[in-house]
């Protein structure tokens, strides 16, 4: 068995380092039975070589993708798991004959965890809200750590819609609602956040007014 193991965030929670097949993406491991949840989850793709270690874990009930680059060997994982492929539904065709369960504006995965579109960076890019933790938000790549470290709305040369995806976020606060969020997980540009597994609102502030605010500080906004 290989010796590769991601790494603890939260209890019940692990993070695998960047992969370089999903574009530097991060992805996350959720344990079912730690958090009370009906599953295993895994959260986009790490690389193919931690698949041993999600085995020991017992397995991937479901694997949800919060945008298409996150996906690698998607038919590789789902032979090995037996699990299906959760997408927003206008990714859904990339992967022919592959086990998909596409959902249009929200899905219940299980009872604690929904996936919520909001497109922008790509036409299905999706948020996943847990409910562990205070509340724990995997913003995939609609929201990213900057290089001082704080969470923000950032234009890539892979962004498909930059305009959707600012109102993406208006519609992201309105389905949160009085709904907590303590942790942000993004999936990507992990290393700005300096071996810290997750970014946190800061003491005091809205998270969405402190995110919007970030935008008008960008110059020309920021491309990698």
């Amino acid at each position: 068995m290989s010796s590769l193991a991601p790494k603890p965030i939260l209890d019940g929670i692990f993070a695998f380092p960047p992969q370089r097949h999903t574009l530097g993406g991060t992805s996350y491991f959720i344990v079912g039975e730690t958090l009370g949840l009906a599953g295993n989850l895994l959260i986009d793709c790490p690389a193919w070589d931690f698949h041993p270690w999600c085995h020991s874990q017992g397995g991937i009930q479901q694997l949800l993708l919060t945008h298409r680059d996150g996906a690698d060997r998607i038919p590789q994982w789902q032979q090995a798991f037996d699990c299906p492929i959760v997408t927003q539904q206008q990714e859904a065709y990339l992967y022919p004959g592959v086990w998909v369960h596409p959902f249009a504006q929200t899905l219940t995965v299980v009872p604690g965890v929904t996936m919520i579109w909001t497109p922008g960076y790509s036409p299905g890019s999706s948020c996943i809200y847990l409910e562990r933790w205070g509340g724990v938000l995997f913003t995939g790549r609609h929201l990213l750590p900057n290089p001082q470290g704080k969470l923000s709305l950032l234009a890539t040369r892979k962004t498909f819609h930059w305009l959707r995806q600012q109102r993406s976020m208006a519609w992201l606060k309105t389905w949160l609602g009085e709904r907590p969020v303590t942790y942000f997980c993004p999936g990507a540009n992990t290393g700005f956040l300096r071996g810290q597994g997750w970014v946190r609102p800061e003491p005091g502030e809205d998270w969405y007014d402190e995110i919007m605010g970030r935008i008008s500080s960008h110059v020309q906004q920021v491309r990698q």
